[in-house]
Formats: C-alpha cells, structure tokens, sequence
C-alpha cells in the first residue's frame, strides 16, 4: 500500500510523489541458508511498528507464511503498549493465556512475561500451547532488556524439522497422536487454580467437557486431567504440515536423570506432574522422543537479542525455547489468533 505526500512549489504545478511503505524498511534473512528468522529493519530514522504494520498486513502475512518468522529490529516498539498495537493490527482476537503450563504474570491486557523458570533453566524448543486443541497462531516477543549473557530465544522451522524425521516415526505418531497426563496439587507444578484461572471447579469440569478432557478429582483438592491431542497438523492456510506436539516436554525423560529418580522415589508414574504416552495409553519410546529432540537440535537458530527487539513467529511454522542466562532479563510474549482442532487429530 502507498501514501501520498504532496507539496506545493511557487510556479510549479502540484504533483504527487508516491512513496512505498515498504521502502522503509529492508529485509533479508539472518543467514543465508536459513529462512527463518527474515529480519525487518527501519531504513530512517524512527518508524513505529504498529503504525508501519497498518498498511503492511498483507506483507506481514505472505513474509510469515514463508519464513515461518519475522524479526523486527530498529523500530519504534519497545514497551507492553506498542507489543498489543501491533498484534492487534495483525488480529483482531487476543488471546488470555488459559489453560496453563508454565508460570507466568500478566503485565497489562492481554501481554505476559515470558515463562518465568529460573535462569539457569533450558526450555526446550516447542510450538505454544502444542500440548492442548486450541492454540494461537501468531505469537510475538519483544526484548524490554537483553540479559547480561545467554537468554536467547532459539528458534526452528515446523517444517524442517517434520520432514527430518523418519517416516515411520511419524506415521506411527500421527496414526497414534499423544495423550497428555497432568496432575495438578502439592507444590511439584503449578495449581489447578492457576492453569484454568479459576477456583471454582465447576468451571473447570466444564473446561475440561468442552476440550474432549476427562478429569479426576482426588483428596487434598488435587486434580488429574487426560487429554489425547494431535502429534502432527497442516497449517491452515499454508497448507504443510508440521510437527506439533509438546511430548517431549512432557514426557518423563525430559526430566534431570536425578530429578527424575527422585520423583519417582516417592510417587507413582502415574501421579507426576506432567507426563505423555501414545494416544492408546502405552509409553512412548524414548529412542523416538531422542530422534525428535535431535532433529530440533539439527535445525536451531539462535541469536542474541537486542533491546526492543519483537519477533513475530507463526506458532505453527516455527518453535522456539529459551536458554539459560545471567543477569536481568525481561521479554513479554502476547498471541493472537487462536485455532481449534477439537477433534484432536490432524488437520
């Protein structure tokens, strides 16, 4: 889209200069044999994201679907504010973080923090929300403050890392998909109180029926829910599929070799936290669950971020984690435009 500026000049007649939007900005991939991240930058002066994305959605949008992700450095964005206008430009429908995995605090409206796990945790590279039937599709971070060192936010393409995988491995897991285990009391994981933002369990019963989960209540206000999801999904408007599961988070062999053997030193399997298996209920091979955290491995891009740094992914087309770092360090998440699949099978 385009913008007219025109000027009057004694003795010349008026004219029109047309000026392209997207003149103001140059993109290029991070690396060369790498799609993903595109990086968008200003090319004068100060431009202010979401003032720029108005006249840019089509843009955005066929940049998005391509690369998987856009990394928007240099522009006029950096506070809680300019991360909800410029996602609101994009979608008209913000989505409240409902249905839990990971602590975090609401800043304002609909933006958070990013997952507040201690520093010198790594969070392995996964879809939002891939865990559940409903997810957004777009989901964006802004750098407030860049930590002293690490604390990057590694990313991978869906895309690659679908087709790196075997193929039976993934025509086993999609024919099977994934059931979801959590167990929500004590002080091992977040309360069910806080995953489904309520105290009140019919609310929760009513969730959970409304999602295709089964639930149990057990003594002590504890809380078990049981959900079979999706391992694979096709974009909706792209059209490629994707690997779209968070097994490997959940599953027990993601857990610390110590840490594990404790936990399971005093409860039963069946009582973790979180925990995944085959849609029919049977363990997951942990040789498939190494061949998937591989192939992440094999198509990770990090980069280290800069203060006022957004990066806008598509949470189908790309993944993405964090890793360990020291010092301050603040990054708020937002998403939008959310995306059902109740059946729980792929798309």
């Amino acid at each position: 889209m385009t913008f007219s500026s025109r000027q009057r000049l004694t003795g010349i007649r008026r004219r029109s200069v047309q000026v392209s939007s997207e003149s103001l900005i140059t993109a290029q991939t991070l690396a060369a044999d790498r799609r993903l991240p595109l990086v968008v930058r200003p090319t004068q002066g100060s431009l202010n994201l979401a003032a720029w994305a108005e006249t840019q959605r089509d843009w955005i949008e066929t940049k998005l679907h391509h690369h998987g992700g856009l990394l928007f450095r240099g522009f006029d964005s950096a506070d809680t504010l300019g991360l909800e206008q410029f996602l609101n430009v994009l979608s008209d429908n913000l989505l409240d973080y409902a249905y839990r995995s990971t602590p975090r605090t609401q800043v304002s409206g609909k933006v958070y923090t990013s997952t507040e796990y201690p520093a010198s945790q790594t969070i392995p590279l996964h879809n939002e929300m891939a865990y559940s039937r409903q997810w957004p599709l777009k989901i964006a971070f802004l750098c407030v403050q860049p930590a002293v060192s690490g604390g990057m936010t590694p990313i991978a393409d869906s895309r690659q890392v679908y087709q790196a995988l075997p193929t039976d491995l993934r025509s086993r897991w999609q024919e099977q998909q994934i059931l979801y285990v959590r167990n929500y009391g004590g002080s091992l994981d977040l309360p069910w109180q806080t995953v489904f933002q309520t105290d009140d369990p019919a609310a929760v019963e009513a969730f959970c029926q409304a999602n295709g989960m089964t639930w149990t209540w057990g003594n002590g206000n504890r809380l078990r829910t049981q959900q079979i999801c999706q391992a694979v999904a096709r974009h909706p408007h792209t059209g490629d599929w994707v690997w779209f599961n968070q097994a490997h988070l959940f599953h027990i062999s993601n857990l610390e070799p110590a840490v594990r053997e404790g936990l399971l030193a005093d409860i039963a399997e069946a009582d973790l936290p979180r925990n995944a298996y085959y849609g029919d209920g049977s363990a997951l091979d942990e040789a498939d669950v190494a061949i998937i955290r591989a192939a992440y491995q094999a198509h990770t891009v990090m980069f280290p971020w800069q203060q006022g740094d957004v990066l806008l992914l598509d949470n189908m087309l790309a993944a993405h984690g964090r890793t360990p770092y020291s010092g301050p360090r603040k990054v708020l998440v937002g998403m939008a435009q959310p995306h059902q699949n109740l059946a729980g099978v792929a798309d």
